[in-house]
């Protein structure tokens, strides 16, 4: 028995501290995440919209100062932007994919102890 006022067991926490070492799903951690996840797509997808909106744009100028009204004329362009976009930015977008994933692993194996 300790002193009055103190306590002979240390008392353990009610509730979840999010973002601190441990991690517990609550409402806040959930938003957390959801939000985590559409802000990586978003940053993702970004460099491949931007280009296939500049792309577009481009070619529908070119459409409307030429008056040529094909459709193949649309696609081919974006297809081979796009592509190239792909390989320029796919190494970024590859260690941004890994980091996000290690993120949420680690994150699930805290959850977990």
């Amino acid at each position: 028995m300790g002193l009055v006022g103190q306590e002979s067991q240390p008392r353990l926490q009610v509730g979840c501290l999010a973002f601190a070492r441990t991690y517990c799903m609550d409402s806040t951690f959930a938003l957390y995440l959801g939000r985590h996840t559409l802000e990586t797509a978003l940053l993702l997808a970004a460099p491949i919209l931007l280009t296939c909106m500049a792309v577009g744009v481009t070619v529908t100028l070119f459409q409307a100062v030429t008056s040529i009204r094909d459709m193949s004329l649309t696609i081919v362009p974006k297809l081979l932007a796009v592509g190239a976009v792909v390989l320029i930015t796919g190494g970024w977008s590859l260690s941004v994919i890994l980091r996000f994933a290690s993120e949420i692993f680690g994150h699930i194996q805290n959850i977990g102890h």
